[in-house]
């Protein structure tokens, strides 16, 4: 095992590699970037000049009065190239003061996307994800801010799904044919079925005061009075907030699950040793949960971390936007639309590395569910 862990640890280096320098080459053909998103919020708005330049106002000032409705002076871009990554100031030989633009024996040099892409591995390797362009804030506690709802959602997702699922399942594998495994396929199908923001939706209108009961609150984790409530209240206040997200996101994991277990039990079933333990006079409930349930449960319990990675990066982006709850997959979209590269890219380096962390500790949950298995024998 210590040699096929080994190996595996081996290929995360490259595989995280591949899909950094993919995701790296794909902006660069996506139209525009966060210089020219700062160029058309300066139109509109110009908070993040504010923010980005310390101008008061939003804007940039001019003796004659304010200047946003023509543009952001070409020194300022030059400026925010530089402080973004994208060039270097270059002095001539010989210059003995701080390099900057105002100096006429210094200059703005683009650096080659090529360059720019090992210049920020680099400084991952160190675990440095650098700043936000936007927000002023590192990437890391960025993400240390955002992780508990997402944490929250996949967790209590994944976590219900298997109480609900491994019941429900092994009963339709020892009813297969009745009434009951019947009608209980049809709920699992149509749940399959029905996209989650669509059913988040519709437990938003019906459950929280859209149209029909006030049952639950409309968005955020906790309530506005959550520092005073007791311990009892702060759980109650918890659980009662995220009722009807860990909901909306579960009813596909749900479904898969649930059928997962069904054929996993019908499998094992129908296989000689069952029929041996049966023939010795053994009970049925000792034949199936004594001798059946180990091996049946092997694929279900050994895919949980993947379905929780499943769970926590699939659907939390939709249902984060439907009940404002602000998490990793609502800080992700606003990167994107905002061109926010070191957000975009530490989080993706971050969570590509935890996913293939997490499909190593798949093969040893494998390993630990069953003895028998050993991945050092396989050839």
């Amino acid at each position: 095992m210590g040699a096929y862990i080994l190996r595996r640890l081996l290929l995360v280096i490259p595989t995280l590699f591949g899909v950094m320098i993919i995701n790296f080459v794909l902006t660069q053909f996506v139209p525009g970037g966060p210089i020219q998103q700062i160029q058309a919020r300066f139109e509109g708005e110009g908070d993040a000049i504010q923010n980005l330049a310390g101008t008061e106002g939003g804007g940039v000032q001019e003796e004659d009065g304010y200047v946003g409705a023509r543009g952001l002076p070409p020194e300022f871009l030059a400026k925010l190239e530089v402080q973004f990554g994208f060039s270097r100031i270059v002095c001539a030989e010989g210059f003995t003061g701080e390099p900057n633009l105002k100096s006429p024996d210094c200059r703005k040099e683009a650096i080659p996307a090529v360059e720019r892409f090992f210049i920020m591995m680099g400084k991952y390797l160190t675990l440095d994800f650098g700043e936000s362009y936007f927000r002023k804030v590192s990437v890391v506690d960025l993400v240390i801010e955002k992780l508990p709802v997402s944490i929250t959602l996949g967790l209590w997702s994944t976590l219900i799904a298997y109480l609900i699922s491994i019941p429900l399942g092994i009963r339709k594998a020892i009813r297969d044919g009745s009434q009951f495994d019947t009608w209980t396929s049809g709920i699992i199908i149509a749940a399959y079925a029905i996209p989650g923001f669509l059913f988040a939706v519709l437990l938003m209108v019906v459950f929280a005061g859209g149209s029909y009961y006030q049952w639950f609150p409309l968005r955020g984790l906790t309530s506005g009075n959550w520092d005073d409530l007791s311990l009892w209240g702060k759980i109650t206040d918890y659980a009662w907030h995220i009722t009807l997200p860990v909901t909306a996101q579960l009813i596909s994991s749900f479904a898969v699950l649930t059928l997962l277990t069904k054929n996993s039990f019908l499998d094992e079933i129908k296989k000689q040793y069952v029929m041996t333990a049966r023939a010795k006079g053994l009970s049925e409930a000792r034949v199936l949960y004594g001798h059946v349930f180990r091996n049946a449960m092997l694929i279900v319990i050994a895919g949980f971390p993947g379905l929780f990675l499943g769970v926590f990066f699939g659907s939390s982006l939709i249902i984060e936007m439907i009940f404002s709850l602000d998490g990793l997959g609502l800080l992700s979209y606003k990167s994107l639309v905002d061109r926010d590269y070191p957000v975009i890219f530490g989080t993706l380096f971050a969570f590509g590395l935890i996913g293939l962390l997490i499909g190593i500790l798949s093969d040893l949950t494998y390993a630990l569910v069953d003895p028998r298995i050993d991945f050092d024998r396989r050839n």
